[in-house]
């Protein structure tokens, strides 16, 4: 039974380590983020505007010194507008794909600050439902407590729990057994009761508290 106790603190220990790992985890790539976020806001195209202004007056300087009879009939100014246009195209494109990708960012940055909201929620819970359980358990005498493991056992083993298949297995009186029983359940022990073929008496551990935590670790938890 020791060894059983030790097994289970050792397990609840390795559960909370690896929950703070991961929240450790987590921080560091939020950090991470933020660090991206801001160097992506910072404007990363400022050399475009002046380039393309030196562009375009070297090529009003060459237009001016070129004689041309026919100059009237062309339209320099629309191609010149056109080549502003696919600037302007650009720098908006760089702006658009800077914003999506910041908004992208922000969005992974909100969601794994999320992730260790859950993180810290469980680690509390967990932490809230030890405390709870021992206390509740601690009240517990020592055959009130043989009662319930020996409950919790037997369905383990897939046995469905009676009275007498209870006293058996515990060395008690059918009547010593439902005096515990009914103990039980005045110090809110999760325990069912019902009847089966409106005659046998059935006894059960809930499941939902079978999913929350194991005869090893409420033994454990009783022990500290």
């Amino acid at each position: 039974m020791d060894d059983l106790i030790r097994e289970a603190f050792k397990k609840v220990k390795e559960d909370i380590s690896q929950l703070r790992a991961q929240l450790i985890s987590l921080v560091d790539q939020i950090n991470g983020l933020k660090r991206t976020s801001i160097q992506t806001d910072n404007p990363t195209d400022k050399q475009t505007l002046p380039d393309f202004y030196s562009t375009q007056n070297q090529t009003d300087k060459t237009d001016t010194k070129i004689f041309n009879p026919n100059r009237h009939l062309e339209t320099p100014k629309t191609q010149k507008f056109g080549i502003s246009i696919g600037n302007k195209g650009v720098q908006t494109d760089r702006q658009t794909d800077r914003q999506t990708d910041t908004i992208a960012k922000r969005f992974v940055l909100n969601n794994n600050i999320t992730r260790i909201e859950k993180v810290a929620e469980m680690l509390n819970s967990l932490d809230t439902i030890k405390k709870e359980l021992r206390t509740q358990f601690k009240r517990l005498t020592n055959q009130e407590m043989l009662v319930f493991s020996t409950i919790y056992q037997l369905e383990e083993e897939g046995f469905s729990v009676d009275y007498p298949l209870l006293a058996k297995k515990t060395n008690l009186s059918e009547s010593s057994i439902r005096d515990y029983i009914q103990k039980l359940v005045k110090k809110s022990i999760p325990l069912l009761k019902y009847k089966e073929n409106n005659r046998r008496v059935i006894l059960a551990i809930p499941l939902e508290f079978k999913k929350i935590t194991s005869l090893s670790n409420i033994l454990s938890l009783r022990e500290l």
